[in-house]
């Protein structure tokens, strides 16, 4: 049944379960560059830059995959949690920060970002990317609460994830037909980013929107005092 959500009209549900999803992403962790970095890679690259980290600040991110921005927010922050479902991709991730020279800046976590294991106001900001639309629709709320506990006041997060928001067209169309019908392999679906944010709380004070395959949201916000 499909869970009601004003603010993500029109989206799919998720229907995989976490033992699901991390068999999967243990599966195609040695294949995930080769998979998805061409066209990710550039939209995530920019996210960071958006973020703007600074060398006195603790960051959080949240699903780092196989570490290539863990590796660039550890080579400006202070420090850097990462964590992920998946330990095969924590284990890409620690390769990355290896060959990087900045393993020492890092701290890698299997968790789940539903329950994250942070005290409150711990970072001053959160980094997320391709990862918010993993989640089913009635989870997009819990992992942004979460993320607003463990940021500490004013500070701030970004989010890059598929977007709803675009003209849509025979792409999503397509996209979502192969979610609908093969769950397990196209495991992720466009959400509406900026609108999940402020419903979380959040206010949002940047966003911009890049094409890949699909449309992608690229969006900074504040959590207020």
């Amino acid at each position: 049944m499909p869970v009601s959500d004003p603010n993500q009209p029109g989206v799919l549900r998720v229907f995989t379960s976490r033992r699901e999803t991390r068999a999967f992403y243990d599966k195609i962790a040695d294949v995930y560059d080769f998979l998805s970095e061409r066209a990710e890679g550039p939209v995530r690259a920019a996210g960071v830059e958006l973020l703007s980290a600074s060398p006195d600040e603790r960051v959080l991110e949240i699903g780092c995959g196989t570490g290539h921005s863990v590796a660039d927010l550890a080579s400006v922050a202070r420090q850097v949690l990462a964590i992920d479902l998946s330990e095969k991709m924590l284990q890409r991730s620690k390769a990355s920060l290896m060959q990087r020279g900045v393993a020492d800046r890092a701290r890698l976590i299997c968790a789940d970002a539903a329950h994250l294991p942070l005290r409150p106001a711990a970072v001053d900001a959160v980094f997320m990317s391709f990862t918010l639309e993993l989640f089913d629709t009635a989870e997009i709320p819990v992992v942004l609460a979460e993320c607003k506990q463990v940021i500490k006041p004013n500070g701030r997060i970004v989010v890059v994830g598929m977007s709803k928001k675009g003209p849509g067209g025979l792409l999503e169309e397509a996209y979502e037909w192969s979610h609908r019908h093969f769950p397990n392999y196209i495991d992720c679906r466009p959400i509406f980013v900026a609108r999940a944010l402020e419903a979380a709380g959040f206010r949002v004070i940047q966003k911009t929107m890049k094409q890949i395959w699909l449309p992608v949201e690229i969006v900074m916000a504040r959590r207020e005092p």
